[in-house]
């Protein structure tokens, strides 16, 4: 009996600790990064992520999230996700990584036809405290994902973040979206805030339905009017049609 009460015991402490740790903050760092490639190296890219370069981040302690190319790709575009302990660790991992010779090696043979990338756009966020669980989970089957961008106007990030909260979240989820991942942009300068939302769809018919049955929603409508009675929130919004590659974790 006093066996039975200890597991019992052990089995209540064991929940109760997962519970906390499910609730509890995800204080992690992420990056979104963006590739614009020369022409015609996107693939070069795409075969670097895919053989070598994903495995070496995790050797200095990055966190894949996902990967994913633009549905609509006019620009050689590849984007992707990672997540580091914090900002300093991420600082540390990259100085790692630039040094390895096994990266050097990789570089240098991936680049015998010419450069690879032109350019690179990197954003710093934090999770919302609204967002789903952000795992590294791979999906029962591909999925069509939206990267929505809500630049703010000066000083609206927490109302647009209540506004997500307490309704645009359960909204989206009703009108057939699944959401995946929302932080907010932590800019080291006086750059614009802003909200970045993943939302994830089956198919391009599914997403224009969930969109039509979600403007249309008399309580959506009553949202936004009511928050956006002095001035939108948002100064712009843009929205990126994204598809998971092979490797990707989120898919």
């Amino acid at each position: 009996m006093k066996l039975f009460t200890r597991l019992f015991t052990l089995m209540l402490l064991a929940c109760s600790q997962q519970q906390a740790a499910a609730q509890s903050p995800d204080t992690r760092c992420f990056e979104l990064r963006i590739y614009y490639c020369h022409p015609g190296r996107l693939d070069a890219l795409v075969q670097r992520f895919t053989n070598h370069t994903t495995r070496l981040f995790e050797k200095h302690n990055m966190q894949n999230i996902g990967y994913w190319l633009p549905a609509d790709n006019r620009e050689n575009t590849l984007y992707y996700v990672l997540a580091y302990p914090s900002r300093q660790a991420r600082d540390a991992s990259w100085n790692a990584f630039s040094a390895d010779s096994a990266w050097i090696g990789v570089r240098t043979r991936s680049e015998e036809d010419g450069k690879i990338v032109a350019k690179v756009i990197s954003v710093f966020m934090e999770a919302a405290d609204f967002s789903p669980a952000i795992t590294a989970s791979r999906g029962n089957k591909d999925r069509l994902f939206e990267l929505r961008t809500y630049y703010c106007r000066p000083g609206n990030l927490a109302a647009l973040s209540d506004r997500f909260r307490n309704h645009t979240t359960a909204l989206l989820a009703q009108a057939g979206m699944e959401n995946i991942a929302y932080w907010r942009s932590t800019p080291a300068d006086s750059s614009q805030h802003a909200l970045v939302c993943l939302v994830a769809h089956a198919n391009e018919k599914a997403a224009g339905k969930s969109w039509k049955k979600f403007s249309s929603n008399p309580e959506w409508i009553r949202v936004r009017d009511a928050s956006d009675k002095n001035g939108p929130l948002a100064e712009r919004v843009t929205s990126v049609w994204l598809r998971p590659l092979p490797f990707s974790l989120i898919r």
